[in-house]
């Protein structure tokens, strides 16, 4: 299988190019990534309407995967709770090789063909839910058998991989293929392909969090009011909301508590 991701650069000689000639060839290849999320938007919207369908009924959103990929599944999972003041078991991110894996990479971790569905047994994963694989690749086993094991559990799944016709796709029930094509650094996935993972991660939560009513209008009104920036920005929601004085908003917020009870 011949994966995209592991192409060679289109830039030689890395070594000899100026820090300026550097940064251009990053930038310039970055600037690839939006359009080739573009091109795969209707993928995206079958994964966030089967995963708002599901979450409605009381299922989760639980992502798995390793390195770089695992990671970002983790960052969107875990930033949910304070953005969305969504209960924190709502949306899962699960890395292979457990916590530590986060800071420090966990040897042959990945490679494990079985600890993911351990992993998600832990979590009681069931029929409610829906699992989605993240992997570069698509061929990283931790997650490939994550999904076989929840697709013949009838749970519902997803992936998001950077290579097309790869096995994590023959297990997802809503795959996302965003080729993103060869690396600036041969090979280097925490690039391109980590960049328009991070990107669909976003609209996949966001999506999905404006469907389960957590947005009001524009803003983050179920927000958790756990810092002084939170409290302003609150504040200024309800100033344009309700034609408050600073003074007033902050003095309804404390009282209420949330945005979304003070907008009441």
């Amino acid at each position: 299988m011949e994966k995209i991701t592991e192409s060679p650069s289109h830039y030689r000689h890395l070594e000899q190019k100026s820090t300026r000639e550097l940064l251009t060839g990053i930038n310039r290849e970055d600037q690839s990534v939006a359009l080739a999320v573009e091109r795969v938007i209707p993928a995206i919207e079958a994964l966030v309407d089967a995963a708002a369908a599901q979450m409605k009924e009381g299922g989760r959103l639980i992502y798995i995967g390793a390195g770089t990929s695992g990671r970002l599944g983790i960052l969107d999972a875990s930033e949910c709770p304070p953005t969305y003041g969504v209960p924190e078991d709502l949306v899962i991110g699960i890395i292979a090789g457990g916590e530590i894996a986060v800071r420090k990479s966990v040897e042959n971790a990945e490679d494990d063909t079985a600890q993911a569905w351990k992993d998600l047994q832990q979590l009681f994963v069931n029929e409610q839910d829906i699992v989605v694989g993240i992997t570069a690749s698509g061929t990283t086993p931790y997650v490939v058998h994550g999904l076989k094991h929840c697709r013949e559990n009838g749970i519902a799944t997803g992936c998001i991989t950077c290579n097309p016709g790869m096995p994590v796709a023959q297990y997802a029930d809503f795959p996302i293929e965003v080729i993103t094509g060869p690396e600036f650094v041969t090979g280097s996935t925490r690039m391109k392909a980590g960049t328009a993972q991070k990107m669909i991660l976003n609209m996949i939560s966001t999506s999905v969090m404006i469907k389960l009513g957590r947005v009001l209008d524009n803003k983050m009104v179920d927000m958790q009011l756990n810092n002084a920036k939170l409290f302003d920005r609150g504040a200024r929601m309800l100033m344009q909301a309700r034609g408050l004085t600073y003074e007033e908003a902050m003095e309804l917020l404390e009282r209420c508590g949330s945005v979304r009870k003070a907008m009441q």
